[in-house]
């Protein structure tokens, strides 16, 4: 009997002499994320990326992934909506992704299956009435303060 006592004794020394379990809490929740920081710290670990990794690298990198996650879904979302759809296609996260000047250059070489191409018509190909139109908004655009000159001449 005084070695099942023992082991009760022991284990109750971690808890303060025998006070209510705490329930664990994960490391995701603690930094207030939703994705993985426990798991994300064992690929760090097992891609031997380094010899050693710090607590909190998996904490910033889950961070960060949240982040830009975040942001192209919410993008997405928008280009969805502007299509008047409800549900987020692989289209919507290339319009997303290639309307943004960030995100455009931080995935430049990167293929999304079943994305498309941003719609680009090329001003040579346009009848040479939309192309003078074309032209004219281009110049607009480029230099107000000289459109905004020449039209109050009078």
């Amino acid at each position: 009997m005084d070695g099942g006592a023992a082991k009760v004794k022991k284990a109750a020394v971690g808890r303060k002499l025998g006070g209510p379990k705490k329930k664990p809490v994960s490391r995701s929740v603690k930094a207030g994320l939703q994705f993985p920081v426990g798991r994300i710290g064992r690929y760090l670990k097992k891609g031997r990326y380094a010899q050693r990794v710090g607590s909190g690298a998996p904490v910033y990198l889950a961070a960060v992934l949240e982040y830009l996650a975040a942001e192209v879904l919410e993008l997405a979302g928008n280009a969805a909506r502007d299509n008047k759809k409800n549900r987020i296609i692989p289209r919507h996260v290339l319009l997303a992704i290639r309307n943004d000047e960030e995100l455009g250059r931080l995935l430049a070489g990167v293929t999304i299956a079943h994305g498309g191409v941003l719609p680009n018509i090329n001003p040579v190909l346009l009848p040479k009435k939309a192309a003078e139109r074309a032209e004219k908004a281009e110049k607009a655009a480029k230099s107000p303060k000289k459109a905004a000159t020449k039209s109050p001449k009078k």
